[in-house]
């Protein structure tokens, strides 16, 4: 199915390039002069501002709420609770069905009877302006009678734990296991066998626009507009018409501008729906802008999980078994509608991914904590997976006495082995890590690097060198979430139109995040009809104007929006070109379109331009032919099907240096050889991995939700919660491997997600080789230099 080639009209005349150049980004002006719209920016008649009362405790009863007083102070219009608005809009169960024997229990707009985290929103207040609603706040009076809590994973499912939900009988929300048989004797019969337990701090993504909802309910007509800093506004009209009971065909939600996402601005949150239903309630504009404090906890956190791992292998390194075991703690409810058990579910199914042992044994349990919620977060499980994996390879490397590099070489999957499946049943259909671990070797000069390292650590500088290889899951089938039930669309469509001005414009349902979108789409419609970029217009981000699709989640926007924007940009060329042919006496097949113009394929003379047709179409139709007609409006969508995901690839390497004395660690070098299939636009997918990898690095030194036993968070601000600076962070080289999927004609993979996958196993694994000749290891993120010292027996 893959062609990476223009049309063959376009290849015989020199037309402009732009898919595999490095394009700037069109909006970037825009957004650098504060031109930028964002939820906040927008004011409506009548609007009211809504602030939510937070339980300042993990789990308690309400017993009492006085309101009364607030309710007298100026500038406030209504003050609302968990019953009146269980009204207007019905609770929901965050679980898919193919997650076989998944649950949770219901969950309201707002809590009813019990709070079940600190930060769960029991009451709204509406003003005038929000410091008035802030206000009346401070003058409402709780009686709290504080629960019993489920506040730390390891005994979340131990009998003696406080059961959150006791209609569910335990903490457990979700069980699942992998096992291909035979792994117990693989392991009883194995030369060398590694084991490791490896702790992951609960972190969170910090964006630079917090969560944002503006809802706007028209009582005539029940009609709803939601602006929305949102990833999937598609979703989420389906949801808000499902809730409140209105027709989706009257519900609108528009995602302008996103000041950045990393997936948690994915998911449906508790204050989203009150935000809406107090719309519809009171049938006025209503909007809330999350402020940072409430961020830390009601922003979705992710990534608690502790693994207990071991690797089996024969003397001469040949891998043979990976077993795992996965817990993972989530709040008190899983997160709707993707579920907080994905994140999990993923972690045992990529799993030593890259490597072609036959024998895998897996068991993942999910558990219920009076924490905030979890799901997903850029990476999704494979920060996890990958460190994991790459520390057991690490390890093993060091018992054996082989080099890092030459151990993965040996048992990485071969190039030209594909497709295949890997052991944990995962389907691959093109990889290339052995040429990613070639082309990471001479990137970072691995050899000269060794004797450098060798040569400083005889002067008592010690420096380590870290590898991680990796797959990373992109553009995801209906596999992901159709078939659990949930409507979250697979597929994407785009449409595009020539306007009378040879103006192109594109819209499509896969939103701009910050991540470029815009630029590619631009690109691809340029590049197939023939057109400069400046004639492009894209339009993403509204139910009302754009294809219905699943929007930006999962490294999708490329290969999947991407592939909807060139089947429907080629669907316009040949009506363009059958349009010039009409108009012309000309036939189609001796026309192409370059540089906005139409000319002769044997020639190259100009004959039209795309402003003349589109004048020609628009306003003077009967110059045409009698029964031509002209379409210059194309809608095509696509959706991957032929694999459950299209797996992309890499490597990565760290170079750190330990300070012994203070346990301080600096970055000094990091590599990252992706493959990500065609490279659309190479700046944009360096910045991405860059991003990325930056993200990961924040979850493997920095970041963490740090709790007490009364399962309060203890670091919930910026001037406590530790995120990656810029001057701490080290220059970040990339190079590239393509290998088109060819379950599209673009040939584009996923790009997004890789860099923060590989970024922590890297550097822990550099760590921990700075560490080896000390006989120290460290196996828990965030890797703070309490932690190494304690390794090291210095405290």
């Amino acid at each position: 199915m893959n062609d990476l080639t223009l049309p063959a009209p376009v290849r015989e005349i020199e037309a402009q390039r732009y898919i595999g150049q490095s394009v700037e980004r069109p909006n970037m002006q825009r957004l650098t002069q504060g031109r930028a719209n964002y939820v906040d920016d927008l004011e409506l008649p009548r609007m009211l501002h809504v602030v939510y009362l937070r339980s300042p405790h993990a789990h308690a009863r309400i017993v009492r709420i006085d309101a009364e007083a607030a309710r007298r102070m100026p500038g406030i219009a209504a003050i609302v609770d968990g019953r009146q608005l269980a009204a207007v809009c019905a609770p929901w169960v965050g679980t898919l069905k193919h997650l076989a024997g998944m649950r949770s229990p219901p969950q309201h707009a707002l809590a009813i009877e019990r709070a079940s985290w600190q930060g769960e929103a029991v009451l709204a207040i509406l003003g005038r302006t929000r410091a008035l609603a802030e206000d009346a706040l401070d003058a409402v009076q709780v009686e709290w009678e504080p629960l019993p809590a489920a506040v730390h994973m390891d005994t979340a499912l131990d009998a003696a734990t406080p059961v959150i939900h006791p209609e569910l009988g335990s903490n457990l929300c979700f069980h699942r296991e992998i096992d291909t048989g035979g792994v117990e004797a693989v392991f009883e019969g194995a030369d060398v066998v590694v084991e490791d337990e490896f702790r992951f701090g609960r972190h969170t993504g910090v964006t630079l626009e917090p969560r944002a909802v503006l809802a706007d309910f028209t009582p005539t007509g029940r009609r709803l507009v939601v602006h929305h800093s949102h990833q999937a506004p598609h979703m989420m009209a389906d949801l808000y018409a499902r809730q409140l009971g209105l027709q989706e065909a009257d519900v609108r939600v528009v995602c302008r501008d996103v000041g950045g996402s990393f997936g948690i601005k994915v998911h449906a949150y508790a204050d989203d729906f009150a935000t809406v239903a107090l719309s519809v309630l009171l049938g006025r504009p209503v909007k809330f802008v999350a402020d940072r404090l409430e961020s830390f906890v009601t922003d979705v956190h992710a990534r608690e999980h502790r693994v207990k791992a071991r690797l089996a292998l024969a003397r001469d390194g040949r891998m043979l078994a990976f077993q795992i075991d996965d817990l993972t703690g989530i709040g008190p409810f899983s997160m709707f509608p993707r579920t907080s058990a994905i994140e999990g579910n993923q972690v045992i199914n990529i799993t030593g991914g890259p490597y072609k042992h036959a024998h895998y044994k897996a068991t993942l349990d999910v558990a219920f904590l009076n924490k905030v919620q979890t799901s997903q977060y850029r990476g999704v499980g494979h920060p996890i997976a990958c460190t994991v994996t790459e520390g057991l390879v690490d390890l093993a490397a060091a018992k054996l006495g082989i080099d890092p590099l030459e151990l993965r070489r040996r048992n990485v999957m071969e190039d030209g082995s594909y497709p295949r499946q890997g052991a944990s049943g995962i389907l691959l259909e093109g990889l290339s890590h052995q040429a990613c671990l070639d082309r990471i070797e001479t990137l970072m000069d691995y050899g000269a690097l060794r004797r450098e390292q060798a040569s400083l650590r005889e002067r008592g500088v010690h420096r380590g060198i870290g590898l991680a290889a990796l797959i990373e899951l992109t553009n995801p089938g209906p596999a992901f979430y159709g078939v659990g039930g949930a409507r979250i669309a697979a597929q994407d469509g785009a449409t595009v139109r020539l306007d009378p001005t040879g103006v192109v414009h594109c819209a499509t349902g896969v939103g701009e995040q910050g991540q470029g979108t815009e630029t590619i789409f631009a690109q691809i419609v340029a590049d197939t009809l023939g057109l400069p970029m400046a004639s492009v217009r894209v339009l993403t981000g509204d139910t009302a104007a754009t294809p219905y699709g699943g929007g930006t989640w999962a490294s999708r926007g490329a290969g999947i929006g991407g592939e909807a924007v060139l089947l429907a940009s080629r669907d316009l060329r040949g009506h363009i070109l059958a349009l010039a042919a009409a108009h012309l006496k000309r036939p189609a097949e001796g026309l192409t379109i370059a540089h906005g113009e139409v000319r002769c394929l044997a020639t190259g003379d100009t004959l039209s331009d795309l402003a003349e047709l589109g004048r020609l179409a628009h306003f003077r139709p009967d110059l045409l032919p009698a029964g031509f007609q002209p379409e210059l409006v194309v809608t095509r969508h696509y959706a991957q099907r032929d694999y459950p995901f299209v797996f992309t690839n890499g490597v990565q390497a760290s170079y750190v240096e330990v300070d012994v004395d203070t346990g301080f660690v600096r970055l000094l070098r990091h590599w990252v050889v992706e493959d990500c299939g065609r490279v659309l636009n190479p700046m944009l997918v360096d910045e991405q991995i860059r991003g990325a990898v930056v993200q990961g690095i924040g979850g493997v030194l920095y970041e963490e939700c740090l709790y007490d036993d009364h399962g309060l968070m203890r670091n919930g601000s910026m001037a406590d919660y530790l995120v990656p600076m810029a001057f701490e962070m080290p220059d970040i080289e990339v190079a590239h491997i393509e290998t088109p999927t060819r379950t599209s004609q673009l040939g584009a993979k996923g790009a997004g997600e890789a860099g923060t996958a590989g970024a922590p196993a890297a550097v822990l694994n550099a760590i921990n080789d700075a560490l080896r000749p000390f006989g120290a290891h460290v196996s828990e993120q965030p890797v703070t230099p309490e932690k190494v010292l304690r390794a090291l027996g210095r405290i």
